[in-house]
């Protein structure tokens, strides 16, 4: 065995430390569009434990705009995400909650939040925001992607500032329009912003990217 097969992660050692990948818990609150896609990132770059947290299930739908299998539809995404990481990587942790995210939960350090209506977000940042040291969040509709992130989330100032009443939000849910491209791309973007903190780098707590206007404003506010 040479040594390109022997170590998966040798590509990417320069960009992403291994040695504190294996030492964070995430949790992954919504599997769909974009949170299948981060589980499954987070996973292949090495991180160790993994959380879970979804109460659907796969539609036919799903195929085409989240990237689960015919033979998933049906499923608890949770399986159906935690299965493709097994595939992946078995000796990874998994833990699945087929529920909505509870306040009594134990999360991870890291909290990525893949909700799609802003008053879930918003209860989830009120719960969370004292229990963790990074947060990612992103918002999506259509081909406009938006990821805000915290990485000090007890004392964040900007991101409080993005929530408002569900009743401002525009009607539907926020991957009622979507495509699987857009919802990977947003899922990359989360997971730099992961690996932009534990390198040390400073994160970009907006990121606004406008696909078919090809328009993309960052803000490291």
């Amino acid at each position: 065995m040479n040594e390109l097969t022997n170590d998966r992660f040798l590509r990417q050692r320069d960009l992403v430390p291994n040695e504190k990948l294996h030492n964070c818990r995430v949790t992954i609150i919504g599997v769909g569009a974009v949170g299948r896609n981060v589980a499954i990132q987070l996973a292949a770059i090495g991180v160790c434990d993994l959380q879970l947290i979804d109460f659907d299930h796969v539609d036919l739908s799903n195929t085409t705009t989240q990237g689960f299998a015919a033979d998933e539809i049906g499923m608890p995404k949770v399986q159906a995400v935690e299965a493709s990481i097994r595939r992946l990587d078995p000796s990874i942790t998994v833990e699945s909650i087929e529920d909505r995210y509870r306040s009594k939960q134990k999360i991870g350090d890291s909290v990525f939040c893949c909700v799609d209506s802003i008053s879930a977000r918003a209860a989830i940042w009120r719960s969370v925001k004292d229990r963790s040291s990074f947060w990612c969040d992103a918002r999506m509709l259509g081909e406009v992607v938006r990821v805000l992130t915290a990485d000090n989330p007890g004392v964040e100032k900007h991101y409080p500032s993005t929530l408002f009443a569900q009743s401002e939000a525009q009607a539907g849910s926020c991957t009622s329009r979507s495509t699987l491209y857009a919802a990977m791309i947003a899922a990359g973007l989360m997971v730099h912003q992961f690996t932009r903190s534990l390198r040390g780098i400073p994160t970009d707590r907006d990121v606004a990217l406008n696909l078919l206007a090809s328009e993309m404003a960052v803000a490291s506010c």
